[in-house]
Formats: C-alpha cells, sequence, structure tokens
C-alpha cells in the first residue's frame, strides 16, 4: 500500500467562553481568529491558529453539561501540544497571561513545559530549538 500522507488539519475544544480563550491564544502565540460564528450544532465557535492549522473553541447553546456526550464537556483530552521556537519567552508570556507553567522537562531532542487554561485544558509547550 503506498503511504498516505496526513496532517493535522485542527482540534475542538469545549470552552465556557470561545472569545476569551481565543483571544488567550492569540496573546501568546500570535496566531489570528480565522473564523467566528454560529456553530451548525448550536452555540458559539471561534477558530484560532495559523494558515495551517488551527483550535476549534466551541461553547454549546445551553451550556456545559458534564453528563452528556463529548461535545459538551470541558476539556475532555488529554492536552494539546504546540511548538514553538522560544520557550523561555513562550514561559514569560504564559505567566504574563496569568498561568502558572508546571512539569518542566529537558529531554532529547528537546523541551518542554505545561500549563492549565481557565477551563482546565492542559497545554504543553515544546521547543527543538538548542
Amino acid at each position: 500500500m503506498a503511504a498516505i500522507k496526513a496532517s493535522l488539519e485542527h482540534v475542538n475544544l469545549t470552552v465556557r467562553n470561545p472569545k476569551k480563550t481565543a483571544k488567550m491564544l492569540v496573546d501568546l502565540f500570535d496566531w489570528r481568529v480565522r473564523w467566528e460564528g454560529e456553530s451548525q450544532l448550536g452555540g458559539y465557535t471561534v477558530h484560532v491558529g495559523n494558515d495551517d492549522d488551527y483550535l476549534a473553541i466551541y461553547a454549546p447553546e445551553h451550556g456545559q453539561d458534564e453528563t452528556d456526550g463529548a461535545k459538551s464537556r470541558l476539556g475532555n483530552l488529554n492536552h494539546i501540544g504546540v511548538e514553538v521556537d522560544d520557550l523561555d519567552a513562550s514561559e514569560k508570556r504564559v505567566k504574563a497571561l496569568g498561568f502558572t507553567p508546571f512539569n518542566h522537562g529537558n529531554y532529547e531532542p528537546g523541551r518542554r513545559f505545561y500549563f492549565l487554561d481557565d477551563d482546565g485544558v492542559e497545554y504543553e509547550l515544546v521547543s527543538y530549538q538548542q
């Protein structure tokens, strides 16, 4: 069988306030809002990222229901890994936005740390720059 080239296009997250989360991501990573509006499922979505990929930040119309399916549950994933070219500068931005970095690690071939946003979504920032 021939190899299939695949790349991650987006991840969809359920949060309390899509505009607030999108602003945090824009401020942190210099991303941009690619699209925002009413979700086809009801509620509101903001797509934030770059020309190649993005995060879809979603809030259901009637708020989150912890007993219902994955689309309405907050932070229903392990973490989101974002590669950055300057880990130290990125950590300063994380702190300036009021978040607390944790679990710093140096490993071959890079360095990393994590932080939780206001909805409990865990982000891993990793740099392969030496």
